[in-house]
């Protein structure tokens, strides 16, 4: 944790700022998600943020808008290949997860692009089956800026809290110790995160 925190500190702001943003954006856009997450590169920055590096609004900001457009690419994407894009070779290996996806949008309309962010398959594939449905861009529009706003901000300042307990942990225990706390803390919210995903599906 402290070698990759130490490494983006060595980086100028404004690289910070472009690479989260980038990372975002793609995880939408191009289907980026599958690989790098783009909550992992908003906590970062977040983190990033808490360590003085760059200023917490940048980050926030640069997410958010990062999020929006980058959602609106994909919309548009989906809008104009329609079923092509289901037939993409990354798409095809989720085959039950993307049926999920589409099932979840057809209950819930424009409100799955808002609950959809706060999961990442879903969060990368959401605005294009969005588009490849013919939801109406205004309606989309709005539950994309929406989502932006809430999961961009809400992610970049758990990353800023996240800073500033690592950073209070280690100062008390030792690096060592601070690394052992995180890596128990990842664990327990993979675990809840598994578990509460399930439990949706169970239940839808």
């Amino acid at each position: 944790m402290t070698s990759v925190v130490d490494a983006v500190l060595g980086a100028p702001g404004w690289l910070v700022i472009l690479v989260v943003a980038a990372v975002v954006f793609a995880e939408d856009a191009l289907f980026v998600g599958f690989v790098i997450p783009g909550e992992t590169a908003a906590i970062l920055g977040g983190v990033a943020a808490q360590r003085g590096h760059v200023a917490l609004w940048a980050v926030i900001v640069a997410v958010v808008l990062a999020a929006i457009v980058g959602d609106t690419v994909g919309y548009e994407v989906g809008k104009h290949l329609g079923p092509r894009i289901l037939q993409l070779k990354i798409l095809r290996k989720h085959g039950r997860r993307l049926d999920d996806a589409r099932s979840f949008l057809a209950r819930r309309g424009g409100a799955a692009v808002l609950l959809g962010r706060w999961v990442a398959f879903f969060r990368a594939v959401m605005p294009a089956l969005a588009g490849a449905s013919h939801m109406r861009y205004p309606t989309f529009l709005a539950w994309n800026a929406t989502g932006g706003v809430v999961w961009g901000s809400a992610v970049v300042v758990a990353g800023y809290l996240a800073g500033a307990s690592y950073a209070q942990v280690e100062k008390a225990m030792g690096r060592g110790g601070a690394a052992v706390v995180v890596v128990v803390v990842v664990i327990a919210f993979v675990v809840w995160r598994v578990r509460r995903h399930r439990a949706a599906r169970e239940a839808g």
